[in-house]
């Protein structure tokens, strides 16, 4: 970002020969200006910050980039451009120049750490293109659920939408905060589905870990660096013109390339100077490394600061953004508001915001200088003051903000407390890669054991994850913590959530599983959000041992449990659990109930990837198959399997469950290989985790019916699998394109394949085939198509 007084020297300074444009030429040089949408927190369709949505508002006096800005608005066919440079060499001061000077819409975000979480990100991005004008309603509902799904919904939705505006310029400033995978796969993402006359860019201190090299092998991409935005000398001699510097030519020069077009170290070597020039003294060297900046700092400009205003500079540097109100809790002071409004206008490097100059930042370098003045002066205070802005944020419940400076007052305990009291409800909006960023930080620390609350948060998210040796590893270091202190569920002890997860995680059999189950159940507080889990567990245990009237009981006060407490995911689990049991009762018409009402869940409240959906894709597929309504079907037990990777034996029951239930439906389908190798995969849990009840037992039956499919089809007159499920089609009225559109092959491939399966039953007409097939005993591989059809 660009110093802010740099920003004002910059700007002003659109002259062609020393003066300002006006009247009709001006009017020509400037597009329209847009209206943008702006709303009220209480009026956005989802969350997020306004503030980092908002393209900067150029001040009046910063110096054109004039040949920097016609290349970029020149620049039509290129779809990414990166503008990578250190600190202070104006990248977002021409961002925003180029903005105001092209014809095409701009969606902008200010990126801070929160947007390595991709939920995060991808609402921000949306947000920008909704202040040109109103989004997909399609795409607002996906970012609206509390859990989106990233990669099914949101993405492919977001690219659509920005297609849908071209041509359009989105700029990702600050880009070189994202550090999380997701996230940066997010924008590759949004890269590849580019159009043509839209561009996306990416301004950051450091080149951006992305896909770029295919890109700029095929000249499809614009870098700039610190090379081409160093100021020109025409530039950089505006700028010191637009400080009120006066100097020789050869002087002028000198220093010009002695900062090597860097504006920020030009601009403070011209405010030197020009006191110099007012007190007698001058600079005769000028460095541009971090150090002498802040020795130029510290000796030139704070030591020239009364105590007051430095004070309020050196402490307030603890806020990454501030306001008034905060800034007097953290310095048990008043008067703060008036304190940053006479900064901003002294230009202290102090950013607003926002359009209302509520919220502030200072400069990042700016920031840095006064964090290392505060450590070196006052490093006692440091714990206090970071305290005071967790009280602050706590108090106005932005309990992400309190737990930042919470764990930067070294305050552990009161980290870990917020910590695991917002743990469910990020969980539950989808602020997964939030969650797992804290997580990661208390293990780095070696904190785990000394916070098991904070340990079993973790291993849950891990276990859900499939990560079975983190998830272990984390329920081990709680079981070993010891703790003591208010938890914020309002239960007594934490055993209770020791074994919610000791159930989930099933290490010593279904019996051992309900006995953990129970004691959590007894030992929660009513109204903890472990509870639906903890219900969960108990009733999948029952349903090991065969107790199935008790196991529904459980499971439907467990449904609904977890929407009481906004568990969707758990919800899900629970009536994914009784749609399958009604089934296996033959109870049809309830199956297919609670197999639609968990469908309808998922899509209502956006769990569409949460792993556990795998279930209910397994019993929404076994309704559509006794339906005959087998294309839907396959197509649920394919998402399904997509699924399966981060269904494992981390929580063995559900992995081994959801994939018998999987085989079941492609036994009806007829698909040996998709069954052969869910054998493989559940015969490894079972094996590995004793004890598991009927699930071994139906891993076997599993075996003999897939045994059976593989004999009866081996012994049709030499017909392929592919052969067989193309057989029910035949009997219906669908013409060869339209099976092969169901199929999801060509014509050709199902004409060779008919042509096949006339040859081997010795037939020459559809009609003679089902009837062959008939009479050979293939009713079964008939039914679910004739079903269909009828």
């Amino acid at each position: 970002m660009a110093v802010p007084a740099i920003d004002r020297a910059l700007e002003g300074a659109f002259m062609s020969s020393g003066g300002r444009r006006t009247g009709s030429a001006a009017a020509k040089a400037r597009p329209t200006p847009r209206a943008h949408l702006q709303l009220a927190p209480e009026e956005q369709p989802f969350e997020f910050l306004e503030s980092k949505v908002q393209i900067p508002v150029l001040r009046p006096g910063t110096v054109s980039r004039t040949v920097l800005v016609n290349r970029l608005r020149a620049t039509t066919t290129i779809p990414v451009t990166t503008v990578i440079a250190p600190a202070g060499y104006g990248k977002t001061t021409l961002l925003s120049q180029w903005a105001a000077r092209d014809s095409r819409s701009f969606a902008w975000v200010t990126l801070d750490d929160r947007d390595n979480d991709p939920v995060v990100l991808l609402r921000h991005i949306a947000a920008a293109l909704m202040r040109d004008k109103p989004l997909d309603p399609r795409l607002v509902d996906a970012l609206r659920k509390p859990s989106p799904a990233v990669w099914s919904t949101a993405v492919p939705r977001l690219a659509a939408e920005i297609s849908a505006r071209h041509p359009i310029v989105l700029v990702l400033d600050d880009f070189n905060v994202l550090r999380s995978r997701a996230a940066l796969e997010t924008v590759a993402a949004l890269i590849d589905d580019e159009v043509e006359g839209s561009m996306l860019v990416a301004s950051g201190r450091v080149a951006p870990t992305l896909p770029l090299a295919p890109l700029r092998a095929s000249g499809r991409l614009l870098e700039l660096g610190a090379e081409e935005m160093a100021l020109s000398k025409r530039e950089a001699q505006l700028l010191l013109r637009a400080t009120g510097v006066s100097l020789s030519d050869a002087r002028a020069k000198e220093l010009i390339e002695h900062c090597e077009g860097w504006a920020a170290a030009l601009y403070l070597a011209a405010l030197s100077i020009r006191d110099g020039e007012q007190t007698g003294r001058d600079l005769t060297r000028f460095g541009g490394d971090d150090r002498y900046l802040a020795d130029y700092f510290q000796s030139e400009y704070l030591s020239r600061l009364r105590p007051g205003p430095l004070r309020f500079l050196r402490r307030t540097s603890v806020l990454d953004r501030m306001c008034g109100a905060l800034c007097d809790a953290v310095l048990e002071d008043e008067g703060s508001g008036r304190q940053l409004e006479k900064i901003e206008r002294a230009n202290l490097f102090l950013v607003p915001l926002d359009n209302r100059r509520e919220w502030y930042r200072y400069h990042h370098l700016f920031r840095e200088l006064l964090q290392r003045e505060l450590a070196e002066h006052e490093p006692d205070l440091v714990p206090a003051l970071h305290g005071r802005a967790a009280d602050w944020f706590e108090a106005a419940e932005d309990e992400e903000s309190a737990l930042e400076h919470a764990y930067a007052a070294g305050d552990t305990d009161r980290a870990a407390g917020i910590l695991a009291a917002i743990a469910f409800p990020l969980y539950y909006s989808g602020r997964v890669a939030t969650l797992e960023y804290w997580f990661k930080r208390f293990e780095r620390a070696g904190l785990l054991e000394r916070y098991p609350a904070v340990a079993l948060h973790g291993c849950r998210i891990h276990a859900l994850r499939g990560r079975t040796e983190d998830a272990e590893r984390w329920l081990d270091a709680a079981m070993r913590g010891r703790f003591s202190g208010k938890l914020p569920d309002g239960s007594r002890s934490i055993q209770p959530w020791i074994s919610v997860l000791n159930a989930w995680l099933c290490r010593k059999g279904a019996k051992r599983m309900l006995a953990d189950a129970g004691a959590a159940l007894a030992g929660l507080a009513e109204g903890s959000n472990w509870r639906p889990s903890a219900l969960v567990a108990q009733g999948a245990a029952l349903l090991l041992l065969d107790e199935d009237e008790q196991a529904d009981e459980v499971l439907a006060s467990a449904a609904a449990c977890a929407a009481e407490h906004g568990s969707t995911e758990t919800q899900v689990v629970a009536l994914a659990e009784r749609a399958l049991l009604a089934r296996k009762l033959d109870d049809h018409d309830k199956a297919e109930e609670l197999a639609k009402e968990a469908n309808e869940l998922v899509t209502t409240s956006g769990v569409e990837g949460a792993p556990a959906r795998a279930l209910e894709h397994a019993a929404t597929a076994q309704t559509l198959l006794y339906r005959g309504r087998w294309n839907e079907a396959r197509a649920c037990l394919t998402a399904a399997q997509e699924l399966l990777p981060y269904l494992t034996i981390a929580i063995p029951w559900l992995a081994a469950q959801t994939r018998i239930e999987l085989g079941r439906g492609f036994i009806t389908l007829r698909d040996g290989p998709a069954v052969e190798e869910l054998l493989i995969e559940i015969d490894d849990v079972v094996t590995r985790i004793p004890g598991l009840g009927m699930l071994a037992a139906s891993g076997e039956e599993l075996q003999r019916e897939a045994d059976a499919v593989s004999d009866q089809e081996g012994s049709v007159a030499g017909l392929t699998p592919a052969e067989l499920r193309l057989l029910p089609l035949l009997a219906t009225h669908f013409s060869f394109r339209e099976i092969a559109e169901q199929l999801y092959v060509s014509r050709n491939t199902i004409k060779t394949q008919a042509i096949s399966v006339y040859r081997k039953l010795g037939v020459s007409s559809r009609s003679d085939a089902i009837a062959e097939a008939r009479r050979l005993g293939l009713s079964e591989h008939l039914r679910v198509l004739v079903s269909d059809k009828e």
